[in-house]
């Protein structure tokens, strides 16, 4: 027998995500490997089964110390996973809110000095301190409503010690907090005050000053861009993602948001990890991310944020064999969530999603969005003992049951962290 320091037992139904290897496409988004009566055991950190109740308690030992959780006929997942966030930022903007309620758009807004360039004129004033508490606070409720796992962007410095104060702030949160921070840089995320009318100057800038910079520190997993009409041009966008992943930082993009901008085929030419936003991605896109296996992470509450009827072709990417994963997009601008369960219910909502495909593109697909498949997104053995016990019993009453939170227990690396009982 193997021995067992938790057991979470008397589950009514148990998501353990068990299937086949790497992210889930086509119909195989919806086995979620639902277990009636279901049980997980962990040592330490890490799961040693998991699966119907009496086989798991049949091959562990609780050890002399063991936590007990009884679910009491709860439903029970993996920890959720948030594949694109903006988490850290020195203030909110809900004056652009307010002025996109009263019309006007977000371009409009980016080009009055507002948008990205504001969030960049606060970070830069702020301290490391500063900085590391508003973080923090936001993986708090990330991890309070079930994220156990994110994805963390820079992006709001645009400068060369703005982007590193950032990423040093984001290694700080990933030692220190509960929630698995995954670090991407993201200088291309707008063009600064400063280099606005020399654009390629600042795209050269990117590419041979901070990537260097931030690789030789190691600060990044990945390296992003914002390749959108307006903002980086495809070939500017593929100048900065070479010459990240020239230095072991695997591409991401942020793609076709506002417009069919070529981000996707820009993804799929360079095999990136993922394309995200995906909104205006055109035929051809959807057609070259499945055939390159880039991942498309959508942005839901993003959509919802800026007032848009017009939402990501989930159904479309789905039926052409893309693999799905779903993000908040946590940002101050355009999607001020941290909540990956509203993500849920819009992407069942708006995006025609089943509850069990949004599940899937919440844990599994969003862990390989990250690269952390390997210890996130299942309850199989040998995974981080990452669960959530929810106050349902049912998978499809977490997007039914839309804007309060579920959420009961949240386990991390086998310790209760949030207790709501």
């Amino acid at each position: 027998m193997t021995n067992a320091d938790l057991i979470v037992r008397n589950v009514g139904e148990l998501l353990t995500l068990a299937g086949p290897e790497g992210p889930r496409r086509g119909g195989a988004m919806r086995q979620i490997g639902a277990v009636r009566g279901g049980a997980v055991a962990a040592l330490g950190e890490r799961i040693v089964a998991a699966g119907p109740e009496r086989s798991v308690l049949a091959e562990v030992a609780a050890t002399a110390d063991a936590v007990e959780i009884d679910a009491e006929g709860r439903l029970v997942t993996p920890g959720l996973v948030d594949p694109h966030t903006h988490a850290v930022f020195a203030r909110t903007r809900e004056d652009e809110f307010a002025a996109r309620v009263e019309g006007a758009s977000y371009e409009e807004i980016a080009e009055a000095g507002g948008g990205i360039r504001s969030s960049v004129r606060s970070l830069r004033e702020a301290s490391e301190d500063a900085l590391y508490d508003a973080g923090s606070a936001t993986l708090d409720r990330m991890l309070e409503h079930g994220t156990t796992t994110a994805e963390v962007k820079s992006g709001y410095g645009l400068s060369l010690p703005a982007e590193l104060k950032t990423l040093r702030v984001v290694r700080r949160l990933s030692e220190e907090h509960a929630v698995d921070v995954v670090p991407t840089f993201l200088g291309a995320h707008e063009f600064p005050d400063e280099w606005r009318d020399d654009r390629d100057g600042y795209v050269e800038h990117v590419a041979g000053e901070m990537i260097p910079a931030v690789a030789d520190e190691g600060l990044a997993r990945f390296c992003d861009v914002f390749c959108e009409e307006g903002v980086f041009t495809v070939d500017q966008s593929r100048r900065v993602l070479e010459a990240g992943r020239a230095l072991g930082l695997e591409p991401k993009l942020h793609a076709d948001e506002l417009h069919p901008s070529g981000g996707a085929e820009l993804a799929a030419e360079l095999h990136a990890r993922s394309a995200d936003h995906l909104v205006r991605a055109s035929e051809r896109g959807i057609r070259a991310l499945a055939e390159a296996g880039v991942i498309a992470v959508l942005l839901p509450g993003t959509t919802l944020s800026l007032g848009s009827t017009v939402y990501a072709p989930a159904r479309r990417m789905i039926d052409e064999g893309v693999a799905v994963a779903l993000a908040t997009d946590c940002n101050p601008g355009s999607s001020m969530t941290e909540s990956m369960q509203i993500i849920l219910s819009l992407a069942s909502m708006m995006l025609r999603m089943t509850p069990a495909e949004a599940i899937t593109a919440a844990t599994v697909n969003a862990a390989h969005a990250v690269a952390a498949e390997e210890d996130a997104g299942a309850l199989t053995a040998g995974r981080l003992a990452d669960l959530v016990v929810w106050d349902v019993d049912d998978h499809r009453a977490i997007p039914y049951h839309y804007a309060v939170n579920l959420v009961r227990t949240v386990v991390k690396r086998g310790r209760v962290v949030v207790d709501r009982t």
